[in-house]
């Protein structure tokens, strides 16, 4: 009897030592950037406050850009692109795919993650089906369209264009005092800082990740110039630190209720509060990236999990709160929401070693971000789980049932009812699961 048991747990390490090793491969990758800031004569608008009323933006605090990574273990391929933008319309992944227009690259093949900064192009000026002449919300720019895809795809294939062997590793820490729950003075927040650690065999620095969870939000409608804001600011702060030539790409995490805490005195300039704040998350994230020890081998796994989203319906009271800023009635949505909303989304997770990115396509907020966290762990034993927030396209603000009958600016803005919340996290967790 103890001779079966004795041979039962021998057996059982080997088969997740055989598992482990199954699993882990050498990777190779490449890394591009293309700027994305739109010549002014392009007269883009821009987006993340109805107020603007699709005014050009007048001038150029700093550049936007699109940052890919490519990830490949010679079987398979990944394709990350981080990019300074508010988000990304339903159309949009399709139409960098088309612009690649190479079979290898597929949907569960790429994962498009915007800052979601306020200050960049507006999302509903590159989406097609916006055939609506309504000022708030963004009027469809076709210029600006395939200006934006094409320097997607240009960053896919220039990442791609040069792998080279890499070691990956990742850690995280939790800050204080960089953000807040904008729905409730004590609510939830997500203080993680996450950093991954990229660099070439031979040491030199690659690529690095960052993942933090606020919204890019110190600057307001009335500022009329493009900016990548804090995640801007943050992104060149750590590169100026680390050298090497190092490219560092930031995605935000389920920031649909977080909101930046602006940095002691750091005034009241939304220019300087916004450099300040990511000038102090680079100090931190430079700590955090001279501990890390990245490792060769790692476990590589992808995964694309469909999403049936819920009826596409709105909030009663919307009209109080987002529908009164973007213009918007029931008339309006009555056509609006069949034309511009989707009945099905995904989530594409990937998984790099101890991280793992579960990609979420809208604004989830944190309780049910921190929900998918704690599971991804539980699930598949990585020890950095994230939430690429605002994932390959917008659908709306995903909400807890409760949070949605509360109601609210983010309740207004949410277009499928009180059970998108659960129906997301459920389906991006059936996702995890299946990661191998």
């Amino acid at each position: 009897m103890m001779r079966n048991i004795c041979l039962l747990i021998a057996t059982s390490a080997m088969l997740l030592m055989s598992s482990a090793v199954v699993h882990a491969a050498e990777l190779h990758a490449g890394v591009a950037r293309v700027d994305l800031t739109p010549p002014l004569a392009m007269k883009a608008p821009l987006g993340g406050y109805g107020e603007r009323l699709n005014r050009p933006a007048t001038g150029v605090h700093d550049r936007i850009f699109a940052k890919a990574l490519v990830v490949s273990d010679g079987r398979k391929k990944f394709a990350i692109v981080t990019a300074d933008m508010l988000g990304f319309p339903p159309p949009f992944k399709q139409a960098v795919l088309d612009q690649l227009n190479d079979p290898s690259w597929t949907h569960e093949r790429l994962m498009l993650l915007p800052s979601h900064s306020h200050t960049s192009i507006e999302m509903n000026a590159i989406n097609p089906l916006n055939v609506y002449q309504i000022p708030q919300i963004g009027i469809h720019n076709p210029e600006l369209f395939e200006f934006t895809v094409a320097n997607f795809a240009r960053a896919i294939q220039a990442a791609e264009a040069k792998l080279v062997p890499v070691t990956i590793g990742t850690t995280s820490t939790r800050t204080q005092g960089f953000n807040r729950n904008r729905r409730e003075q004590r609510g939830k927040i997500d203080p993680e800082l996450t950093l991954t650690r990229i660099d070439q065999t031979d040491g030199r620095a690659l690529a690095v990740l960052v993942n933090f969870t606020a919204h890019p939000t110190f600057m307001s409608g009335e500022d009329m110039w493009f900016s990548a804001g804090w995640p801007g600011h943050l992104q060149r702060t750590l590169e100026s630190l680390i050298r090497q030539d190092v490219t560092v790409m930031y995605y935000n995490g389920a920031e649909g209720d977080q909101s930046p805490i602006a940095r002691p005195g750091s005034g009241e300039s939304h220019w300087e509060r916004a450099e300040a704040y990511g000038r102090d998350l680079a100090v931190i994230a430079f700590r955090q990236w001279r501990t890390i020890n990245p490792r060769p081998n790692v476990i590589f796994q992808t995964v694309r999990q469909t999403i049936t989203l819920p009826q596409r319906s709105w909030h009663p009271n919307f009209k109080e709160t987002g529908g009164k800023e973007y213009g918007l009635t029931e008339e309006v949505l009555k056509e609006m929401l069949p034309k511009m909303f989707p009945t099905t989304s995904a989530s594409v997770a990937v998984r790099l070693g101890d991280l793992v990115i579960v990609g979420v396509p809208g604004e989830l907020a944190v309780g049910l971000g921190l929900e998918i966290k704690k599971d991804t762990e539980l699930i598949t034993g990585a020890k950095h789980p994230v939430i690429g927030g605002l994932a390959d396209e917008w659908v709306s603000y995903i909400l807890s049932a409760e949070e949605y009958d509360r109601g609210g600016y983010e309740a207004s803005v949410s277009f499928y009812g009180r059970d998108l919340g659960r129906q997301v996290v459920e389906a991006a967790l059936q996702g995890v699961r299946r990661l191998q």
